[in-house]
């Protein structure tokens, strides 16, 4: 995790002291049904959330410990017993590492996922607001870069709300799925542990069981987790690649907000570089870095290996981090981004009308022009638009090929049939 890229809120979920803290009340919670079903003392169990709720779990302490243990959960409960005492002997009864590893992973994902779904929550009313803010707003459809028909800047960001609609769903599900527990012991058969200890834990850790474990949860969860962070990401990195072509000199449709006092180049003065939508370029790409591993992660020597471990130590909280800070990045990005209507409009003129071809063409098809004809005639006209040696209005009205009144000519060079479906789009993606 790199601190640049990182917010504190994220950062905490990951932070040793509340893995720490998570690791506790899995335990604890654990001994207490166990005292209920008669497993244990339940003066142990009193007192091991009595002396423990509220401690401060020494992180350098345990890794002291770990240096001869050489295991971490280990580590940790030796720790626990200095800091409870005696009773401190009852916890972990029946369990094994994993079932507190895996169990807190499950927390802190979820709650990492709902950091995410909150950011996307900010990106979307940001997108929100600025659509309807530029609903009606002319720009230049482009496909292949090139300039096609004419659309809106609001219809653009629409179409980008609707994905992080998507995002925003995928990532409910994404909790829902890696939300669970595993209490089950030493390869998942429940022989030391009641199954009613996992689903107690599963209850006061806000978590569902897991069918079936064997030591591990399955990790096919985790894939599933950690590529559904990696298509947000991609989701992200296409809008911020938007805005950075918007950017450009030459187009300069749309730009990241320029502070006052910001420098954009150590040696040139006049710039104005989009190293926000840039740096949310190179974010998704580290986001994505997680999702392979993960995949590879599902397949697990028979019951359990730990191959996964140092994988998920590094993506857990790098992902989730990276994640979490790009998708506020970006809601500032839109939030406070300079939009430039009349250069929108200068771009759209700036072929001389062709933007509206294919309407020329349809209305010959439409006077009784074959479909190859009217092609041909069109383009032929349009291609000296392009090699800069008129208007293609001018093209079209000298041409005895174009049968059509030059009133209805003229009349097909309108924006607003362009913009006529408009309502309907936005009614499907903000609803009324």
């Amino acid at each position: 995790m790199i601190t640049r890229y990182s917010r504190p809120d994220a950062v905490a979920i990951w932070s040793q002291e509340t893995k720490y803290k998570i690791w506790f009340e899995i335990e604890a919670h654990a001994a207490t049904k166990m005292a209920e079903l008669g497993v244990i003392p339940t003066d142990a169990a009193e007192a091991i959330w009595a002396k423990g709720k509220d401690a401060v779990f020494d992180a350098d302490r345990i890794d002291e410990i770990e240096r001869t243990t050489k295991h971490d959960v280990i580590a940790f409960l030796t720790h626990v017993a200095e800091i409870v005492g005696e009773d401190a002997r009852f916890l972990h009864q029946g369990m094994t590492s994993s079932d507190v590893l895996d169990t807190c992973f499950a927390v802190q994902l979820a709650r990492s996922a709902d950091l995410l779904i909150d950011g996307v929550d900010r990106v979307l009313a940001a997108l929100e607001t600025r659509a309807k803010e530029h609903k009606f707003t002319p720009q230049v459809g482009r496909s292949h870069g090139i300039h096609a028909e004419p659309i809106t800047f609001g219809l653009k960001l629409a179409g980008y709300h609707a994905e992080f609609q998507r995002a925003k769903r995928r990532l409910i599900t994404a909790k829902e799925e890696i939300a669970t527990c595993a209490i089950s012991g030493a390869v998942g058969t429940f022989a030391n542990v009641d199954p009613a200890v996992e689903q107690y834990v599963a209850d006061q850790m806000g978590l569902q069981v897991e069918p079936v474990s064997t030591q591990v949860i399955p990790r096919d969860r985790h894939a599933a987790f950690f590529a559904a962070l990696g298509v947000v990401a991609s989701s992200i990195e296409r809008l911020a690649t938007e805005v950075r072509h918007l950017q450009r000199t030459e187009v300069l449709e749309a730009e990241e907000f320029f502070d006052k006092g910001q420098k954009g180049s150590s040696a040139m003065p006049h710039k104005r570089n989009p190293i926000l939508t840039e740096n949310l370029t190179g974010l998704a790409r580290l986001v994505r870095s997680s999702v392979v591993p993960a995949m590879e992660n599902v397949a697990l020597w028979h019951e359990r290996d730990i191959s996964h471990s140092s994988v998920e130590r590094g993506i857990g909280p790098d992902a989730t981090i990276h994640l979490d800070f790009a998708l506020h990045r970006l809601a500032g990005v839109v939030e406070r981004m300079n939009i430039y209507p009349e250069n929108m409009q200068k771009n759209i003129d700036l072929l001389g009308g062709l933007v509206h071809s294919q309407r020329v063409m349809l209305a010959l098809t439409q006077a009784g022009v074959s479909r190859e004809d009217a092609y041909a005639a069109v383009q032929e006209n349009a291609m000296k638009v392009w090699r800069g040696e008129g208007r293609f209005l001018d093209f079209l009205k000298a041409d005895a090929r174009v049968t059509l009144p030059e009133s209805q000519l003229e009349a097909l060079f309108d924006l607003g049939y362009h913009t006529k479906h408009v309502d309907t789009v936005f009614a499907r993606v903000f609803g009324g």
